[in-house]
């Protein structure tokens, strides 16, 4: 293949302007946008331009072509598959990743549990994930690391998703181990839309989006979201979501630039998982108890997150890009929660409270331009990554929602800094590579307001080398060799805390970064006409599992792991109207050494999933219809180190049908849990004490997954 057409520069270069970030919520501004959208506009002299830009959308639900990526595992989803899929909750467009799936253990105002590759990645810490160039994750989260909240999502805007997988890429730094996501939302619409859903539960959202041509030849798009939702729980969920995006953006995908604003607000009650055993009594102090009851009523939360982003892109005639982003955002969240019930504090119960707010400032700069390296055709990047958070983050006992007493309190400042450079490289006509290496530093300040002990300055620093081998394509297949190391960071106070802020006993301090290590072999195939095909054989090592638990405001010790497994995925378009979507992943996950977990000793890591399938099969503009069915599987996995217990396997089935009204307008029925299975999104294995129990019992822990519901959306193009 030429070096002008090298399918490593095409991935460099292409997304170089794809709208930049969500914005905030104005709700004048976006109602302002809506409104306007069919209005005219005037020009420098005055004519009126009438006429919104149209774009052009692509047939295809992935860019996965042979030619495309560095690794089997890479990919881009494209907005085509998000529409004619239902979703339960925001988050679940990540399950358009091949091998992920999303799940709740809690309300769904709280970010949701990730799990991938042998991980239950709780809430996200080892899957980075941004929209837009704006990081999602939450290092020194008050609830958990990288703590990764995507319930400000509006799936409608969404252009695409750039996903990866394992350490093998140096863009990618913190919290991206295990893999990474880039949602990309769009900046210009076809149309505007206004769309509206109601469903069981008491489940009702408005969503509606507009873009506008001004003058110069910018655009300017505005989009509004507001959502309730009770679900199918004894105690009314009450979830109540707001959220807005303005983006303002000029020029190319060349050369351009664009600047966002975006505003999210949300709280709502929840119900925590409960106890198997309650549930199989069916009562509880002497009143029904079912599936859908909640332990401690006063559970739940509130979030909000504003930010202001803007980002420039230049390309040279000589093909060279600059790119420079940079953002500010604040977070707030509170959450109240009760696990383990009487356990604790018998006479209060053990809720408690955890409380983060933040301000959040980042830059963002890479350059790419081509070269030769020895007698080789190549194209370099280089990149600066940096972050900075300042935080305020408390952990409280509380009895419904009143603080009570407080376990700590601390003041952080934390700096991630990340450099990286890698190169790609033509070797020979069916040979390419890329190298790369990475350099980053996490700098942390953590001031104890209640214990001085627990104060302190952390640091840490780490190298990633990269590499990837691409050979091929023989009759439109290609290999692939992958190898490299990645990170997560730890919590900044575990950085620095030496005393129990509970008990005062000692404790030793975490390093600040923890590295991981990982390979992959993997082929991706288009031999059979309408079909691509990817199948990664690979293996990820952890340096240790130790984690900062938020709810105890300590550190909890596991130590090195090794997860090795085979994700086999299938797109296949026999018919224009006819598609079939197969994903499997396998996962062998275990502790190196015989760990415990204060319930058992043994080598298996708890909470990780063996076995995850997902098909699809849609048939697509079939007259006016559009009909899709999901299947998704989540197998079996240890729930203790021992393997002694294991969770239930779930499988559920997700149905859309869209009636085309119009061109531009569509009636939709979603039923999601299409054969009102009986599942568990989550289930844990661990210690609880009820009222009337005289000394804790170790149980199951489950969180249902909930019974079918029916949607029903009418989407107006206008």
């Amino acid at each position: 293949m030429s070096h002008a057409h090298s399918p490593l520069r095409r991935r460099l270069q292409a997304p170089a302007f794809s709208s930049l970030h969500r914005p905030t919520l104005l709700t004048a501004a976006c109602l302002f946008v809506l409104v306007s959208a069919q209005a005219q506009t005037q020009s420098a002299g005055g004519a009126a331009v009438a006429e919104l830009e149209r774009v052009e959308v692509s047939g295809r639900h992935y860019d996965n072509a042979v030619g495309s990526s560095d690794a089997a595992s890479q990919g881009i989803v494209r907005a085509e598959l998000l529409k004619v899929r239902p979703l339960l909750r925001p988050g679940e467009v990540l399950e358009a990743v091949p091998g992920l799936v999303v799940t709740q253990h809690s309300g769904d105002g709280k970010a949701n549990q990730y799990f991938l590759r042998g991980f239950n990645l709780d809430h996200g810490t080892d899957f980075a994930t941004t929209v837009n160039g704006l990081p999602v994750n939450m290092p020194t989260n008050a609830h958990g690391q990288g703590y990764s909240d995507l319930n400000f999502l509006i799936p409608e805007l969404v252009d695409r998703i750039e996903y990866r997988k394992g350490p093998y890429f140096a863009k990618n730094g913190d919290f991206s181990a295990a893999g990474s996501a880039d949602i990309v939302y769009r900046t210009t619409l076809d149309a505007p839309f206004a769309q509206a859903t109601l469903g069981g539960g008491g489940y009702a959202r408005l969503v509606g989006a507009s873009s506008v041509k001004l003058a110069g030849g910018n655009t300017l798009l505005g989009a509004l979201e507001v959502m309730r939702n009770d679900g199918p729980w004894t105690l009314k969920e009450g979830l109540r979501r707001t959220n807005g995006v303005v983006t303002l953006a000029g020029g190319s995908n060349a050369s351009g630039w664009s600047a966002s604003l975006m505003g999210y607000d949300a709280h709502w009650h929840s119900t925590d998982q409960v106890p198997q055993r309650l549930i199989e009594a069916g009562s509880y102090l002497g009143q029904p108890f079912g599936r859908f009851d909640a332990v401690d009523p006063s559970d739940g939360g509130q979030t909000s997150r504003s930010s202001l982003s803007a980002e420039w892109h230049e390309t040279s005639a000589a093909g060279a890009q600059t790119r420079v982003s940079g953002y500010a955002m604040h977070y707030a969240l509170k959450l109240f929660s009760n696990f383990t019930y009487q356990m604790n504090r018998p006479d209060t119960g053990d809720q408690f409270s955890q409380s983060d707010n933040r301000n959040v400032f980042g830059l963002q700069a890479s350059h790419s331009f081509d070269h030769s390296w020895a007698a080789f055709p190549a194209r370099t990047e280089v990149g600066l990554q940096l972050r900075h958070d300042c935080i305020h983050v408390g952990l409280f006992d509380t009895q419904d929602r009143q603080i009570i007493g407080t376990t700590r309190v601390d003041d952080v400042r934390e700096t991630l800094v990340g450099v990286y450079g890698q190169t790609a490289v033509e070797l020979a006509p069916k040979l390419r590579g890329l190298f790369g290496l990475r350099a980053d530093r996490v700098d942390a300040r953590v001031n104890s307001l209640l214990e001085p002990r627990n104060s302190g300055s952390a640091s840490k620093s780490l190298l990633s080398p990269k590499l990837s081998l691409v050979f091929g394509p023989w009759d439109r297949t290609e290999f692939f060799v992958n190898a490299g190391s990645g990170f997560h960071s730890n919590d900044a106070r575990g950085m620095t805390t030496t005393a129990d802020p509970k008990t005062g006993d000692p404790q030793e301090r975490v390093p600040g970064l923890v590295k991981a290590r990982g390979s992959e072999l993997g082929l991706r195939t288009e031999a059979i006409p309408g079909l691509q095909s990817s199948l990664a054989l690979w293996q990820l090592d952890f340096d240790s599992e130790l984690t900062y638990s938020g709810d105890e405001g300590t550190t909890s010790a596991n130590g090195p792991s090794r997860r090795y497994g085979v994700e086999w995925n299938n797109h296949w378009v026999p018919q224009p109207w006819l598609l079939f979507d197969l994903d499997l992943a396998w996962t062998h996950a275990r502790f190196k050494d015989n760990e415990s977990d204060d319930i058992t000793t043994g080598p298996f890591v708890p909470n990780s999933v063996d076995r995850v399938f997902t098909g699809t099969v849609t048939l697509k503009d079939v007259g006016p219809w559009t009909v899709s069915l999901t299947e998704r599987y989540i197998g079996s996995g240890a729930l203790t180190s021992d393997n002694s217990v294991r969770s239930r396997s779930s499988l559920v089935s997700n149905l859309r049908a869209s009636y085309k009204l119009s061109a531009r307008s569509t009636l939709s029925l979603d039923v999601l849990n299409l054969f009102d299975r009986r599942y568990n999104d989550i289930e844990y294995y661990y210690a609880t004490q009820l009222k009337g129990e005289a000394a804790p019992v170790n149980d199951k822990v489950i969180h249902p997954g909930e019974p079918r519901s029916v949607r029903l959306t009418l989407n107006l193009g206008f």
